[in-house]
């Protein structure tokens, strides 16, 4: 049978293991990501290659 913590027994273990958590991001601080075009095949990137390869 599994032991039964209370919430403050789990918060001591957490800190126990972990430390101590960074301080919460601020809205303000968020930065908004931009997508970008997919990168290429593998395939597409070693037919480059062989072009530039034989000129």
């Amino acid at each position: 049978m599994a032991e039964k913590f209370t919430d403050e027994e789990f918060a001591f273990l957490r800190y126990a293991r972990f430390g101590s958590l960074p301080e919460r991001v601020k809205l303000e601080e968020l930065v908004a990501l931009n997508e970008t075009e997919p990168a290429p095949d593998y395939s597409d990137l070693a037919y480059d290659a062989k072009e530039r390869a034989e000129g």
